[in-house]
Order: C-alpha cells, then sequence, then structure tokens
C-alpha cells in the first residue's frame, strides 16, 4: 500500500489494511510511504501493517486559480525541478523495493509518492489498484493511470477520465468506528474523552495540515462565542505546523477560566470519537472529511480550501451544500469577515432542528460499505496475479 502527504490519503489506507487483515488474516501488508512524511510515520504504528519503508518522491507545484504566474515564479520552478530528480530516484528505491517484497498487488491511495511506486510497479509488471477520493482525480493517480488494473472511484464512474471497464465507483473508505452517532453513543464518547461537564461541544479541524485561515478566524471569534455560550467547550486540531501558535494565540486572547474550554491538539489518531462527541464539527472540504462527517450524520459547516488544485475541495463543497447537506462557508470571507461564521456556529448551536437536517441531508451521502468494496477489489486483482505466476 502506498500514498501520504495528508491524513486524507493515510485514514483510508488504514481502514482498508484493517478490513483485509480481518476478512484474510494471513495477508502480509507492507506501506511504502515518502521519506520526511509525517503522515506515512503513522502507519507505521499501526499493528495491521506488517512492514514499513520509504523512498523519495517530489511534489509539482501548482495552485489554483494562479495561472501562469506560477510558471514565472523562479522559486516555484526550481523547486519544480529539484523534486523531478526525486521522483527519479524514488522509481529507483521503488523499483528495487518491489523487486525484494514481491508483491501481488500495490495499492495507491494517491499523493506524491503514488507516482514514483506506481511506476516502479508497471515497470515490474505487479497489478496496482488507485483509490480517487474527489470528483477531480489526483495528478499522481491520473499519472500512473494507464497502467492500473482497476481505478476505484467515490463518485459515479462516468465522471472520471478512466476507462469504463476498469473502473468502479465504491465510496470513500473510512475507519470502522465511522457510525451513525446517537445520542447515547455521543454520551459515551464525552464521557472516555472526560467531556462530560460540557452541554454543547464543538470540533474544528484543518486536518492534519491545519488551515491558517480558519485558525486565526477561529482565534479571533473565541472571545465572544464563549461569552454568547457559557457551557461551551471546542476541540481544535490545528495541525503540525500550527499546533504551538494557535495555542499561545488562545492562552493570550482568552481568560483563565475560558482557556481551559479549548483543547487544542496537533492531528487526531482518534478522531471519530472527538466528531462523535460533538454537536457541531467546523472542517476542510475534503473528501475523507465529507465521507467521515457522512458516515456519522454529522452536522457541519465547511471552509473549503480554495486553492487545492483544480479547486476540488471547492466543488465537494458545492455538492454537499447544494442538496443542504453542509452550511458551506468561503475562506475568503474568514479574513474580511470572521464575524459570519461565528454567526452560523451560533445560529446552529441553537437550533437543533436545522442541526438535525444537516444530519439527515449529509447522512443520505454515506456509502457504508465503501471499505469492504474497496478491499475486496484489491484482493481480487492480487488473487489473479498469484494465480498467474
Amino acid at each position: 500500500m502506498t500514498g501520504g502527504g495528508s491524513g486524507g490519503h493515510i485514514t483510508p489506507i488504514l481502514a482498508v489494511a484493517h478490513e483485509l487483515k480481518q476478512e484474510h488474516p494471513d495477508t502480509e501488508i507492507i506501506y511504502i510511504g515518502q521519506k520526511g512524511d509525517v503522515f506515512g510515520s503513522i502507519v507505521g504504528e499501526h499493528e495491521i501493517v506488517d512492514a514499513m519503508h520509504t523512498v523519495h518522491a517530489g511534489k509539482f507545484r501548482r495552485y489554483h486559480g494562479q495561472g501562469i504566474k506560477q510558471l514565472l515564479d523562479v522559486k516555484t520552478v526550481a523547486l519544480n525541478i529539484r523534486d523531478g530528480f526525486r521522483v527519479l530516484w524514488g522509481l529507483v528505491e521503488a523499483y528495487q523495493l518491489l523487486g525484494k517484497v514481491k508483491p501481488d498487488v500495490v495499492f495507491s491511495k494517491g499523493g506524491f509518492i503514488g507516482v514514483p511506486v506506481g511506476l516502479a510497479a508497471a515497470l515490474r509488471h505487479v497489478p496496482y489498484v488507485t483509490h480517487d477520493s474527489d470528483a477531480i482525480p489526483g495528478l499522481a493517480n491520473r499519472i500512473i493511470a494507464r497502467w492500473a488494473a482497476k481505478h476505484a472511484v467515490a463518485l459515479e464512474s462516468s465522471l472520471y477520465p478512466y476507462p469504463k471497464e476498469k473502473t468502479i465507483s465504491v465510496g470513500v473508505p473510512v475507519a470502522a468506528g465511522y457510525e451513525p452517532v446517537t445520542a447515547e453513543l455521543r454520551r459515551n464518547y464525552r464521557t472516555k474523552l472526560g467531556l462530560d461537564a460540557y452541554e454543547q461541544i464543538i470540533l474544528v479541524t484543518g486536518g492534519g495540515l491545519g488551515a491558517a485561515r480558519l485558525n486565526q478566524a477561529m482565534v479571533s471569534i473565541m472571545p465572544t462565542l464563549l461569552e454568547e455560550f457559557p457551557h461551551l467547550a471546542v476541540i481544535h486540531t490545528a495541525g503540525n505546523k500550527h499546533e504551538a501558535a494557535v495555542s499561545k494565540a488562545y492562552t493570550k486572547s482568552l481568560p483563565r477560566g475560558d482557556r481551559s474550554r479549548v483543547i487544542v491538539r496537533d492531528y487526531l489518531t482518534d478522531m471519530y470519537m472527538y466528531s462523535g462527541a460533538a454537536d457541531l464539527v467546523v472542517a476542510r472540504g475534503g473528501a475523507t472529511n465529507f465521507a467521515e462527517l457522512a458516515a456519522q450524520a454529522k452536522p457541519s459547516i465547511i471552509v473549503p480550501n480554495p486553492l487545492l488544485t483544480g479547486g476540488h475541495q471547492v466543488k465537494n463543497a458545492e455538492a454537499y451544500a447544494e442538496k443542504k447537506a453542509v452550511i458551506l462557508v468561503q475562506e475568503d470571507t474568514l479574513s474580511s469577515q470572521p464575524e459570519l461564521i461565528r454567526q452560523t456556529i451560533a445560529h446552529l448551536l441553537v437550533d437543533p432542528k436545522e442541526r438535525l437536517k444537516l444530519a439527515k441531508n449529509i447522512y443520505s451521502f454515506a456509502r457504508p460499505h465503501a471499505t469492504a468494496d474497496l478491499a475486496a477489489i484489491i484482493w481480487e486483482v492480487g488473487s489473479v496475479q498469484e494465480a498467474s505466476d
């Protein structure tokens, strides 16, 4: 298995690995990550992974909406050239590694690491399965698509530029802990997390990489929000790079008594418990986020990242907002009108009927069998290879 660069890649990998181990306990699962990727190290910590290796990979920097400007930026061009050589280096490493471990099948979730590993698999004639969570396929999977045995996708297969006979719609795999949250289950989560003293809880998450504008907006509105809701607690995952700064900013802006009601973390490996404990979630627009929120039927405010390639987070969010499954807040309003997101949060906290409506609508997007279906595809492709050997 390979993929990385964000929690949105790692979560499905772990979910599918767990499913494969449950259905086929003798399966040997090897994870290949990118050197220096903090999220890849999370995979290696799990018992379901039998071995972990890393190879070099590179990033092709391009930013949605910036057009030709990025092509004229010297620093961007230099970094892209450097990372091009890293990809070639990683290809050699991955080719040697696959020759050593001799896998029956490779699963690529995407991310920069998928390119050298996927190309090495093609050169070694090892079949591989790709998975795309967004309506717009990631660049890594598009590069290696030509030689893939199967393409698993999140939405209708007709939306993707892959051969129809190879493309299967499965949804987005989520961890086993994600299930519809009843009032009783929410109370159980709060008790386990030591949060049962609070009447209402909000989870704010910009993902494992964090979201600077979202972090800043939440810090600016928090004094008023906590004053307005004296029995409210907030769990804020600020990202690895931003945790210390966000924690310091809250300490500076909040009275000591209120500061204890804001819990700042970098990245949560048991996220399902925190989102399950929350009355409301404020999150980014990644496809894995949406799949998890849908599985839990969780009312949510979505602030998509508009700069990601192709604007896929914005398109994800717009599709859900059109069905009244989430409240959409555009990122450019966070700096100019941070009060807007505070007013939106406050409105939902005092209106349980509106939260229930959002919960019902987002649950209509849930694909509870996505993990099992994707694991079955990978197993089938690997079994065909084993039989041919």
